[in-house]
C-alpha cells in the first residue's frame, strides 16, 4: 500500500484505560469521543503521521459521580483543558507489523514525550467496498507527570489512586477517497 489518509471508525474503535484503586483493585474506563488524523501506509508505519484528540469530557468509568469528579479541577479540569492530544514524532519497527510509536502527549497543560506499542492487525474490504485497516496499541503514562496529583492516603498504608494509567487502544480506520 502507499501512504494515504485514514479516518477512524468510532463505532469499531475504542480508547480504554485502567488505574489502580486503593492498591488492591483496578478501575476501568473509556473515552467515548475522540478523533484522529492518520496519514500512513499501514503496512509500514515508520513514515506515518498520527494525531489523536480525546474529548476528556467523554470519560466514562460507569459511575456518574466519579466521572463528574474527574472532570473537575481536582483532575482533568475540562473547563481549562478539554482534550488530550497525541502527535507522533517517531515510529520504529520492533517486529513484523509491530511498532513503537513515540509522540508528544499534551494533557492538563503539560506536554511530554510518551511511547506506545502498536500492532498492525491487518487490512480488508468491508461489504460496501471500503478499504479498512486495524491497529491495536498499548502503553501507560504517569498521571503525576501531567500535574494530576489528587489523592488520599489510606490508613492501611498506600494511596487511594494509583499513578500509572494503562491505556489500550483499538482502531479500525477507513481509507479516505
Amino acid at each position: 500500500m502507499t501512504k494515504t489518509k485514514w479516518s477512524v471508525d468510532p463505532t469499531h474503535s475504542s480508547i480504554d484505560f485502567t488505574i489502580r484503586h486503593m492498591m488492591i483493585a483496578k478501575v476501568k474506563g473509556t473515552f467515548h469521543n475522540f478523533a484522529a488524523e492518520i496519514d500512513a501506509d499501514p503496512e509500514d508505519l515508520t513514515t506515518a503521521q498520527v494525531q489523536f484528540t480525546i474529548d476528556l469530557n467523554s470519560i466514562d468509568t460507569r459511575n456518574k459521580e466519579r466521572d463528574d469528579h474527574l472532570r473537575t479541577a481536582d483532575f482533568f479540569d475540562v473547563q481549562q483543558h478539554p482534550a488530550l492530544v497525541f502527535r507522533s514524532t517517531s515510529i520504529v519497527t520492533t517486529g513484523d507489523g509491530e511498532y513503537d510509536v513515540t509522540g508528544e502527549v499534551s494533557l492538563h497543560g503539560v506536554t511530554r514525550s510518551e511511547t506506545f506499542s502498536v500492532v498492525y492487525e491487518g487490512a480488508g474490504i468491508d461489504p460496501w467496498g471500503n478499504a479498512k485497516v486495524g491497529f491495536s496499541g498499548q502503553g501507560s503514562i504517569k498521571r503525576s507527570d501531567y500535574g494530576l496529583t489528587y489523592n488520599a492516603a489510606l490508613e492501611t498504608g498506600g494511596v487511594l489512586i494509583g499513578d500509572e494509567v494503562k491505556i489500550d487502544i483499538e482502531i479500525e480506520a477507513a481509507k479516505q477517497s
